[in-house]
């Protein structure tokens, strides 16, 4: 089964050709970055217009590097939730479009559940598992029980992990993007020189659930008042220690949730799992197996859509030409397509 999958929830304009959910014959993605970055941030109007210049191309080297026709594909997917509405609406209409010109089935994809399935497009995870996603959008610790339902435990109550990265990236003039920026500046500096404080939520229902609003607070306007004696406010150091504090934050929540389920496998997922010190201080936890995609796939891709939209068609499942676009998801406790 080879399955068109076409992602454009924010800036990342991308398409991937996968075949049987989990052999990649192409991932094409194609960039913004360099449109928004004088902005420090992604502008949605500009995202859109990107979109709508670049789709058609893109699919047409996903498919010409897949070596498939559209006539030999068995589906065409695309991300229908969550993102930026322009964005998004891109992205569907010209996959169903596509579907309806070819004949063959459209599949509307949940970027979450998606990206929780980027690692199987490298490796079999058998279920359930822990799953971790953190990215600029989200931050949300679940327990998978199969490729398209999983329990939400804990999520942020303010903001994602990775928004908080971006913001203070964009305070300090660290770079962009930002999350990555602030991992490239971490490794020349001093983790230890802030100690930033580490918000307590209460326990319960909520045990699992972050706040990275207050870390944030700290580091772009209390700077000074967690400086330990001695340490230098150099740019490094600065990167190092709000990156050590917003993981270990993170960490703490997750540590949680495998001791109370018992699960030991943690399947991680989204932009920010491509921080070095989350995959290094994952990987050197005892009786935990720490499952990361490679980096180019915790960013958004078309094979990720590709891949899950695989299994629903396997299953006899397809989505109606009239799906429209969802910004948000709610986060209740069970999250399915």
């Amino acid at each position: 089964m080879r399955v068109l999958g076409i992602e454009s929830s924010c800036d990342e304009c991308a398409a991937a050709v996968v075949e049987d959910g989990s052999r990649i014959l192409s991932d094409i993605v194609a960039t913004q970055i360099p449109f928004h970055e004088k902005y420090r941030g992604v502008v949605p109007e500009i995202a859109s217009r990107k979109h709508s210049e670049w789709i058609h191309g893109v699919v047409q080297r996903a498919l010409d590097e897949a070596g498939v026709g559209p006539a030999e594909l068995d589906g065409v997917a695309a991300t229908a939730k969550p993102g930026l509405v322009g964005s998004l609406l891109v992205g569907l209409c010209f996959a169903k479009g596509m579907a309806w010109a070819i004949d063959k089935p459209f599949v509307g994809v949940n970027h979450i559940l998606a990206h929780l399935y980027a690692s199987r497009l490298e490796a079999e995870t058998d279920y359930p598992f822990i799953g971790l996603l953190v990215s600029g959008g989200h931050t949300i610790i679940c327990k998978a029980e199969a490729f398209d339902s999983i329990e939400v435990l804990g999520t942020t109550i303010d903001d994602a992990v990775g928004e908080a990265f971006d913001k203070v990236a964009k305070h300090y003039g660290f770079g962009y993007p930002g999350g990555a920026a602030i991992d490239a500046l971490a490794q020349g500096g001093d983790d230890r020189a802030f100690a930033f404080p580490m918000p307590s939520l209460r326990k319960g229902e909520h045990r699992y659930d972050l706040s990275y609003s207050g870390l944030k607070t700290a580091a772009v306007r209390q700077l000074e008042l967690f400086r330990m004696p001695g340490a230098e406010a150099t740019p490094a150091n600065i990167a190092a220690s709000f990156q050590r504090a917003a993981i270990d934050l993170l960490l703490s929540r997750l540590y949680r949730a495998v001791e109370d389920t018992g699960l030991t496998r943690v399947v991680a997922g989204g932009g920010v799992a491509a921080n070095s010190y989350l995959r290094k201080s994952l990987a050197a936890r005892g009786g935990i197996q720490a499952v990361f995609p490679s980096p180019r796939l915790c960013a958004d891709n078309g094979a990720m859509v590709a891949g899950i939209a695989c299994k629903y068609l396997e299953r006899g499942e397809s989505s109606g030409l009239d799906l429209g676009v969802s910004a948000r998801v709610p986060l209740f406790r069970r999250l399915t397509k």
